[in-house]
Order: C-alpha cells, then structure tokens, then sequence
C-alpha cells in the first residue's frame, strides 16, 4: 500500500459507512424509529468521535470538481459543435446544477459546523477546529463558484429546515458573500495543518496553504473583476490576494515540479510533488483507488476539446518575445515546425509529431480533423495506458504553486500599476524558466513595446492552459467582449499532412475556420453573469434574475 495515498485508504476502509456520512452530513434523518438495530448509525449517535468528523468530512471531498471541459466556454478550447457560452446562444436554464449543487456542498458544510461540536468532550477542541475548518473551506468553495457565475446569491450559515424562513431571502451582495468567503479561509488557513503536518498519512486533505492559495484566488478574481467592471472596492480584494500568495510562498511548504510534462502524469503524484497544493484524487493504480475517469480517451482523442489558434499563438519564442516580435520566428512548413524554438511548455500542452498517442496509434503524426476540428490536439494528462483501460487514476490539480506565482505577479501589478523585476523573478520568471523562456523584464517591456499587463496575462494563460481558467479570466478581466466575439481559429492548413479526406473551410490565409465570427456574439450587458435557473425563482421570488435575462 501507498502510504502517500492514505486518505484513499482511509475513505475505502470506511466505505460501509460512507452512505450513512453522506445522509448525516446533508443533514437528512438516517432513520426515522426510536429504536435502531445494533448496526444502524443515527444523526444522535454519529457525532462522537474523530473518525466520526472525519468521515463526515470525507464526503465533501466528494464535491471536488473532476475533469471537464470547461475550456470551450473561452477562447482556448473548441469541441466537435458550437458551445451555447462561448458563441451567446444559450437561454436561462429552468434547472442548473451550477447552482444546485453547490448549495448540497454549502449545507453538508453547514451540518458539519453545526455538529461537529457534540464530540468537543471526547475529542478537544484543536480536533473540532481541524474539521470545522475544512468544512468552513468547502463552505468558501461553494459560495466562490456561485459567486462566480451568479453575482449576488443567498447567503446561508446554517442548515434549514424545509419551512425556513431564509429560504425566501433575497440575495446577498457580492460583499457580503466575499466578506464571509475570507472569514471562512482564514479560519482555515490558521487551524489546519500544513502540508508537511499532512505529511503521506493525510496527502489529499485540505491544508492551510490550499486555504490561502485559495483565498488567494477567489481575492484576484474579485479584485480585478472589481476594477475593470467598476463597483467595489479593488484595492482591497487585490492587497488580501497579495499577502494570502505571499503568505504561501513564505510557508516554504512548496515548490515547482521539475518536469512540466510529468506534473500531469503519475510521476506528479503525492507527496513527492510539492507543486500541488489541492488535488483531486482517483488513486495510485487500478486496483488501488476511489474511483477513475477516462479524460485522455473521452475528451481529448475523441476531441470534445481541442486547442485553438488563439492559445497556440500565445506561446513565446524561446528568447521571451512574441511570435510577432521575435526574430527567431519563421514561419512553419509543417505542423512539427509551430513548436519550433517556442516555450516548451506548448509541445507539453499540444500534441505534436512523433509523441505517444494511444494503443492503435502508438504515435502521434497529425490531428485528425473529424474529431479534433481545430488541427491541434491538447496533450496534458494523455497516457497510452490510460487511453487503453478508459480507467485512468491521474489526479486532477486543483490548485497549484505555479498559479499562486502568477497570481501574485498579476496582484502587484494591478495594484500598483507596476511590478519590479524582483518581483518577476520571484513569480513569473520561475514558470518561464521551466519553460525555457527569457526572463520577463521592465527593460525586455519597453525595448520591444510590449505591455507588462499582456505579458502577465500571457504567462498565466500558457502556465494554466487546459485546467479551466481561461473563461473566468475573460470574465473578470472585461475582455470577453473583445475576445470570444472572434472567429474559432485552428492550425495552419498542412496540406501535405492533413490530406483531402475531411471537409475543412479555410480562412484567405488557409487557416482552420472552425466557427465564424457571424455565429458569435457576447452580449456585455448579460452575459458577464450567467441566468439564475427558472425554477429557482419560482421557489423564492424574492430572488430577482440577472439583467438582460
């Protein structure tokens, strides 16, 4: 057994309750008679011990988003069709489970704080508080993806009865729910355990630099959403960012993994790989997990997303400049000449010739255009193994040390107008040198009239390609409007290589048209924020719909 997967062990062993932990903690009666048989466990009995918190908790590791794509809402990642958020087309839902399930987290939460306290007498208070803060932070992740999408929603602290009267409560502010969203991460931050506290017996928990990375996060989201939206109060939410990054960068509890390729692979997993601050789990192999998924097979080969040009060309020639600026840029001849002296970490992103494939096609030669629509094929997390058994463990990295780099660059520039070069190398130029690029530099900045805001931006965007970033950064940053109003893109049309066998329509410059600009649109006075869902209206109509919906 791997002791660097223990948390995996943990919620197998304790599998037969895990049915009762999951009613328990959404606060549903387990059993309604007054007497239980000896095997039963009731809401009256469960909360008694540290293996009865903890198993409570376990369930809301549940609530861990898995692999998606939701990449093709932006301008980094295209499917096999249209996607409604991205090209404008969608309409408010009657139901969501954007919205509905995160309430399921935020009460299971709730239940956890609530209750938690009954075993204060067998287990003491340091106990109690180590569990009540991983719930405070499921609570903090629930009301950001809300938030995030939704702008003001309710704002509940306790679990409710099916007649409460909160369930008719307007909306809270955006304030108001990022003022409790820090409250909660603080508690977090300052009564779980580090990650070298975790050590291989707890790996997985939530630890209090994933709770200051997160709190990182959610406060350059709505600091920068802030500024450029024009409500609020900027400064505020971008100096907590600043000093929750730079609280997790003095932990010295982490660092970046040495191979950017690999940190998506097995040899990225566990304790081994200080890079990842929050993951979540599948497990170490097939007969050792909690469960699988087949990302490789299903989304990528099968092409449910794929790079688009507009990620492609982001990516920086090996001497820091752009692919318009540098002088190393020739234009390529073939599809393995795109990855020519750029940042390697494209060709660890994008699948190029001569890289394993997949068990029928052992290597990779040309993207298959029926399926990846774009010419280019993403190739994180791509594993012949995986494509062969569709039951992959990789887990997926929620937060990383590499994002709090960049959100630290991003923070201090935004908040200052200006960033010094010790800064940069202290974030930015870290994730460069992994890839192999020139430093960013305030001289590399003006010699070549470029825009130190860009060029953040920029390595943000090749650093987190493909782990489902790019959307929201469009979202606070106001460019949406700009950006996914714009032609889909895809790669230079290699004729040679590509062949005739699929329909293709081409741009004047024989570039892959995938979706014209005629079929999309971003409305900036609606879809900064997304629908609330019909029937949720209907059930409390003291909630009001975003505008333009």
């Amino acid at each position: 057994m791997s002791t660097d997967r223990r948390l995996i062990y943990d919620m197998k062993r304790n599998l037969k309750y895990l049915f009762f932990a999951i009613a328990l903690t959404a606060g549903l009666p387990a059993c309604e008679v007054d007497r239980l048989p000896e095997t039963a466990i009731s809401d009256e009995t469960f909360w008694n011990s540290e293996s009865d918190i903890k198993q409570a908790c376990n369930y809301l590791y549940t609530f861990l988003p898995a692999f998606n794509n939701d990449d093709v809402w932006s301008d980094d990642a295209f499917g096999l069709a249209s996607n409604g958020i991205s090209d404008g087309s969608r309409q408010a839902p009657a139901t969501a489970g954007d919205f509905n399930t995160p309430y399921q987290l935020i009460r299971a939460a709730n239940n956890i704080i609530e209750k938690a306290p009954r075993a204060q007498a067998a287990v003491g208070t340091a106990v109690i508080d180590r569990y009540v803060a991983e719930a405070r932070f499921f609570r903090a992740w629930g009301y950001y993806l809300l938030v995030q999408k939704y702008g003001s929603v309710p704002l509940i602290l306790k679990t409710l009865a099916d007649n409460a009267p909160e369930l008719q409560a307007p909306a809270s502010s955006r304030a108001e729910i990022f003022e409790q969203l820090y409250q909660d991460l603080d508690f977090a931050a300052s009564k779980l355990p580090t990650p070298t506290a975790l050590g291989n017996a707890d790996y997985g928990r939530i630890s209090n630099t994933a709770a200051l990375a997160f709190k990182a996060r959610a406060a350059l989201f709505e600091g920068t959403r802030s500024k450029f939206h024009n409500y609020g109060e900027p400064n505020k939410h971008l100096t907590l960012a600043v000093n929750a990054a730079q609280a997790v960068i003095d932990s010295k509890q982490h660092d970046l993994f040495g191979n950017y390729f690999n940190l998506f692979q097995m040899a990225g997993e566990g304790r081994q790989n200080r890079e990842n601050i929050l993951v979540r789990q599948y497990g170490v192999s097939a007969s050792d997990r909690v469960s699988t998924h087949s990302y490789y097979r299903s989304s990528l080969e099968n092409g449910n997303k794929n790079p688009t040009k507009s990620l492609a060309d982001s990516y920086l020639m090996k001497d820091g400049l752009p692919i318009t600026k540098s002088p190393l840029y020739t234009t390529p001849t073939t599809t393995l000449e795109v990855f020519k002296d750029r940042d390697t970490r494209m060709s660890d992103t994008f699948m190029k010739r001569g890289d394993p494939m997949m068990t029928t096609k052992p290597i990779f030669d040309v993207a298959n255009l029926v399926f990846n629509k774009t010419g280019f094929m993403f190739r994180k997390f791509a594993n012949i193994d995986d494509w062969n058994t569709q039951a992959s463990t990789i887990d997926r990295p929620l937060i990383r040390y590499a994002e709090v780099l960049v959100t630290l660059a991003e923070a201090k520039y935004e908040l200052n107008g200006s960033i010094s070069d010790a800064d940069l190398d202290l974030t930015v130029n870290r994730t460069r040198a992994r890839g192999g690029v020139a430093k960013l530099t305030n001289a590399l900045v003006t010699a070549n009239d470029l825009s130190m805001r860009d060029e953040i931006r920029r390595e943000r965007r090749v650093e987190l390609a493909q782990e489902g970033f790019r959307y929201w950064d469009l979202i606070r940053w106001k460019t949406a409007e700009i950006e996914l109003p714009k032609p889909v893109l895809g790669n230079y049309y290699f004729k040679t290589e590509f062949g005739t066998a699929a329909a293709v329509n081409l741009t004047p410059e024989n570039y892959i048209l995938v979706q014209a600009p005629s079929f999309r649109k971003f409305n900036p006075a609606k879809d900064y924020l997304w629908p609330l869902p019909i029937n949720e209206i209907a059930l409390n109509q003291s909630l009001k719909q975003n505008p333009g919906w």
